[in-house]
């Protein structure tokens, strides 16, 4: 049961395709408006999801979360702001409920920081449409999903938690399907500089017998930085080793950033120029930011026709051969302003022999920092949005959601039947139509690893299903076991990407020596392909979930509603990875009992039943363990090194259930946007 409530005249935003009536505030549920501020009255036992792509636990309370689409480099603890806003929130207590704000401007979620027992929600400019949501109790055994019921050992359908989320994705539209060549494994790097280079990594990879999907172009393949351009010294043949590449079973796939490059003869400057596709500053002129090219314009994305447009600048790559890109920069990320870096050097100047004391220094020393993503940048340039002139701020979390709505848009224009890989860094609830997103520049750091697997539920409640982290850390530099842990996790998320930065140590597995236990890992992502990519349509067509919390699965477990570190991947395995350095092991909690699986090299090597409960599981970095649910099956493919290798019809089949217990699976051509669940749907049973 979905209740809508309006207050103010908020902007439309597209998130929501299926809006109910319009309900009083005075008959608001669970919630107190005092004209400000929502707020919630909070119990200990409380537990709240959501909220997307942010720092902390998979439980939200006790920190401050801003949705405001930030560049942020540093995902530390005490960080407010990511590359998202992602304003779903689901209150798990004495009262079980969802909430969605849509709005496009900052909202502040203050889930029990100030007050532990109170929920404060502050929208900046106080217009919003607010969305509650409560488990339709009819729908639990109902439609596809009572096939999920008849398998379920409990013999129940599906808890209020799920309930909850599904109501809300039925609301917001269908998640974005990639091609199956996506679920592969990806390399990429800031960057491969050379079409030399990148027949190197390929040939790496195929030597040493590391399953490969894709390779990511980074910024360099461009020349000078300039979108839907190739460097020609560095990549003369860029349509050879695109076609090349793809008769080895591996893409390329290339960034695309915000910024266009400032440059007389560049035709998608000119263009945008011409015809007013450009943001405008307060005096009607192109804004001029800087980014990687140095001077830029940014491109009206919340401009209709100036959107159709940026889309269509794809088809120059797609007409290369290539079938997938990443979305950058696109908060949009501001390296300055003209006129901010003019008033710097103007205020530089000053210090110039002045005996600086320490606050002389330290406002010094700030000023330089201060000036990326500066706030009053986004408070100096403007959207024609139907006409009328909206200041950014305004709109400031709905840019990457329409730059990739642009490329969304134009890839059902220019293929029609055909998926094309699509991913971003920023992005707001609806862009999940799009695309998916990965969660930006994190650091080779074990508790960055963590942070990994807790968002990944919180993505799925908002719609986001295709995504995953860069796999061993995009800063600082990455070891030998980092990387295995990370990969032991990452072989379950449906995006799977080894991504480094530029001034980083080497991480492509072949750079750390002997390549067997890489190899074994990677492999067996290949062998679970049959059951994840299941999983992910079944989640993604039907509204579901593809990774849970446990709590969502025994709502009724305390202990189970406060595991922080375990997953459920589909209905049939739960996952609890290694993250943290040295160990050789980890405490698991059962909510029931289960079946340990053990793998070494992708070869099965113990299968224990384990009853309910803790239990401390050795796992040396050569070896992946997951659990198979009571009741349940486990598909197996005998694997390849590429996804068009994967044959779904033999299939080894692992399972904790009685004879007669069926598994669905499904599979189709991996390329078609028409899918239908039923259709690809067939039944295993033992």
């Amino acid at each position: 049961m979905i209740k809508r409530f309006v207050f103010g005249n908020p902007m439309e935003t597209e998130a929501v395709l299926k809006k109910p009536q319009i309900n009083s505030i005075e008959m608001l549920p669970h919630l107190a408006w005092d004209g400000e501020t929502l707020s919630l009255q909070m119990s200990e036992e409380d537990i709240v999801y959501g909220l997307g792509e942010n720092v902390r636990g998979i439980n939200k309370r006790g920190w401050v979360y801003v949705s405001n689409c930030s560049d942020a480099p540093h995902h530390h603890e005490d960080t407010h702001s990511l590359y998202g806003a992602h304003n779903f929130l689901l209150i798990d207590g004495k009262e079980t409920f969802g909430l969605f704000i849509d709005t496009p401007a900052k909202v502040t979620f203050d889930v029990g920081y100030t007050k532990y027992d109170e929920l404060r929600i502050t929208v900046e400019d106080g217009a919003f449409e607010l969305y509650v949501i409560e488990a339709d109790k009819k729908a639990a055994q109902s439609g596809e999903e009572q096939s999920r019921a008849e398998n379920e050992a409990d013999g129940q359908g599906l808890s209020d938690l799920e309930q909850i989320v599904r109501e809300f994705r039925g609301l917001i539209g269908r998640s974005y399907i990639p091609p199956k060549w996506a679920f592969g494994v990806g390399q990429s790097r800031w960057s491969y500089m050379t079409s030399q280079e990148v027949r190197e990594v390929a040939r790496q990879y195929r030597e040493h017998h590391l399953p490969l999907d894709m390779i990511y172009l980074d910024i360099d393949y461009m020349e000078r930085y300039k979108d839907f351009t190739i460097n020609r010294e560095a990549f003369p043949d860029f349509e050879e080793l695109v076609a090349e590449l793809k008769e080895q079973g591996v893409r390329l796939v290339p960034i695309i950033d915000a910024g266009v490059k400032v440059e007389e003869g560049y035709d998608v400057y000119e263009e945008g120029v011409a015809n007013g596709y450009f943001c405008k500053d307060a005096d009607g002129k192109e804004f001029v930011v800087g980014v990687w090219p140095g001077r830029c314009h940014l491109p009206d994305m919340l401009n209709d026709e100036a959107r159709h447009w940026f889309g269509r600048k794809y088809k120059v790559l797609l007409d290369m051969g290539i079938e997938g890109f990443w979305n950058d920069m696109n908060e949009p990320a501001l390296f300055y302003s003209e006129k901010r870096l003019n008033e710097l050097f103007d205020k530089l100047g000053e210090y110039k022999g002045r005996n600086m004391g320490v606050d002389d220094f330290f406002e010094f020393q700030h000023m330089p920092l201060a000036l990326s993503n500066y706030e009053e940048d986004y408070r100096s340039f403007y959207h024609n949005i139907n006409g009328q002139k909206v200041r950014h701020d305004k709109v400031h979390n709905l840019f990457g959601y329409y730059m990739t709505r642009s490329a969304g848009e134009a890839f059902e224009e220019l293929e029609p039947d055909k998926r094309i890989l699509m991913f971003s860094r920023a992005s707001y609830i609806g862009m999940h139509r799009y695309g998916g997103i990965w969660t930006g520049d994190n650091k080779s750091w074990w508790s960055h690893l963590l942070m990994n697997l807790k968002m990944m539920p919180s993505l799925n409640m908002c719609g986001f299903l295709y995504t995953g982290a860069d796999l061993g850390g995009f800063g600082m530099d990455c070891t030998r076991d980092l990387l295995l842990r990370w990969l032991a996790l990452g072989i379950f998320l449906p995006l799977l990407r080894n991504h480094s930065a530029n001034w980083t140590r080497r991480q492509e597995p072949y750079q750390f020596g002997d390549t067997e236990a890489f190899r074994g890992i990677l492999a067996l992502r290949y062998r679970l392909l049959p059951y994840l990519y299941s999983e992910f349509m079944k989640a993604a067509l039907a509204d579901g979930m593809y990774a849970r919390p446990l709590g969502f699965a025994w709502p009724e477990d305390p202990i189970a509603r406060r595991v922080e570190d375990q997953l459920l991947i589909g209905e049939s395995v739960m996952i609890a990875p290694v993250y943290e350095q040295n160990a050789v092991g980890r405490t698991v909690y059962l909510p029931e009992e289960m079946k340990l699986v053990r793998f070494r090299g992708a070869q099965i090597t113990e299968e224990t039943v384990l009853p309910a409960g803790h239990h401390y599981v050795e796992i040396p970095l050569d070896e992946v363990v997951l659990f198979v649910r009571k009741g349940h099956i486990l598909p197996l493919a005998l694997g390849g090194e590429k996804v068009s290798d994967v044959d779904w019809d033999e299939l080894e089949l692992v399972h904790f259930a009685e004879r007669g217990a069926r598994y669905e699976l499904y599979d189709d051509d991996g390329e078609s946007r028409e899918v239908d669940l039923d259709a690809g749907i067939q039944w295993i049973c033992l």
